[in-house]
């Protein structure tokens, strides 16, 4: 028996009545909560009171645990302790895992606190438990926090319109963020993008301008009052350098439809979850290459590669970044851990806006290796062309930066 539309229909009709039951709308509170939050006028000033209290939490939290706990640990027990047990003081291998120290007439002189002993058992150490450790449970927590409430799709509504100008769509935001975390997450998260386009984008500005809340912890440690102006630099630099980019790499940028669920009650579960999950692959990731930056970096030291890469690059770095000759040394320790580098800037003397300038230049220089091997699994033409975007940002941004500093008489 053949039915005509109209038949199929009725009988659909019909079973919905039989099916369904519809009740009476209610406008609840969270409804009303979660429209606020969604337009525009009303949201946008929301999201900003939210990222600063995230903010606020963050530094504060990171630096109560860094300064309140972890440096008199590390600083007046274990660097005491590992000084005193560890042969060879003054030798090569001393001088790699505890403490280089510095030579005075001839004689060995004991740094006083782990940061700037750059060994691998004392600033490597301390750099990832002491300063990275707290940063990444307070950034990782309150993203988990925001994802398990729903309010991560409302952020996305919200900046939609502002990340098409760079050829991106709102969920965007996502890998953003979760690069502040690490930038190897946000690297992977990448893939939520529909078009190549849009990935390389979006991977080629998280490897250039999102430092990942490891440096971010360093930086909140050693150069506290500057934050403000080198996260000023690199918010700036990350949407003049993406627009550039939406007009010259070809490829479509096409509209998301992204559903905005109500807003749920968080789960402790689900948040220790992420939690944990996140900070297991970040030490499996990060703690290795803090190690293996302090030793190479101080094999360098040794070897005098540091000192000869100086002075060749000299020009550079005074002409035209306007920066100290010794930063060469914390922008080849970058390339394994850019926190470790923030570490090394903080013993350079130098100018506020030097500093500023140097540390931006850390940021925007090169992927740490991690990122690095993540992005070569997206595909090698994507990293080299990466890379080549990344030169000319380095070289462009670097040099206006400093023109600026020149303009306002600080440089």
């Amino acid at each position: 028996m053949t039915l005509d539309a109209a038949t199929r229909w009725d009988i659909i009709d019909k079973i919905s009545k039989e099916t369904i039951a519809f009740g009476k709308y209610r406008h609840t509170l969270t409804d009303a909560i979660g429209e606020l939050t969604v337009k525009p006028g009303t949201g946008i000033p929301i999201a900003i009171a939210i990222l600063y209290g995230f903010w606020s939490i963050f530094g504060s939290f990171a630096g109560f645990f860094t300064d309140g706990f972890f440096v008199r640990i590390f600083d007046e027990y274990w660097l005491v302790w590992l000084q005193g047990v560890f042969p060879g003081q003054g030798g090569w291998l001393y001088a790699i895992m505890v403490d280089a120290g510095g030579i005075q007439s001839g004689q060995f002189i004991p740094s006083d606190n782990c940061l700037e002993a750059f060994g691998v058992l004392t600033s490597g150490i301390f750099v990832a438990i002491g300063v990275v450790l707290p940063a990444i449970l307070i950034f990782y927590f309150m993203l988990a926090l925001l994802e398990d409430i729903g309010y991560m799709p409302r952020l996305a509504v919200l900046i939609d319109t502002l990340l098409h100008k760079i050829g991106l769509h709102g969920y965007a935001i996502v890998p953003t963020i979760l690069s502040l975390g690490c930038n190897v997450p946000g690297v992977t998260a990448t893939r939520i993008l529909e078009t190549k386009k849009q990935r390389f984008i979006m991977m080629t500005l998280l490897a250039i301008f999102i430092p990942c809340g490891a440096q971010i912890g360093i930086m909140e440690d050693v150069v506290p009052g500057l934050m403000g102006w080198i996260m000023l630099y690199l918010l700036i630099g990350y949407f003049i350098f993406g627009f550039v980019l939406n007009k010259i790499v070809p490829g479509e940028a096409p509209e998301f439809l992204i559903d905005v669920p109500p807003y749920r009650k968080p789960l402790v579960s689900n948040i220790f979850k992420k939690v944990w999950g996140r900070l297991v692959g970040f030490f499996k990731v990060a703690l290795p290459f803090v190690l293996l930056g302090c030793a190479i970096v101080g094999i360098l030291y040794m070897l005098e590669v540091i000192d000869w890469l100086a002075v060749v690059l000299s020009p550079i770095f005074i002409g035209w970044f306007g920066v100290p000759a010794e930063t060469a040394g914390p922008l080849i320790a970058a390339f394994l851990r850019k926190d470790l580098a923030v570490a090394q800037l903080s013993t350079i003397e130098m100018t506020e806006y030097q500093m500023i300038t140097a540390v931006v230049l850390v940021s925007i220089y090169f992927p740490c290796v991690a990122t690095f091997a993540m992005m070569l699994k997206e595909g090698w033409k994507e990293l080299l062309a990466a890379l080549a975007v990344l030169a000319v940002v380095v070289f462009l941004y670097g040099g206006l930066i400093h023109v600026i500093g020149i303009l306002l008489g600080v440089a």
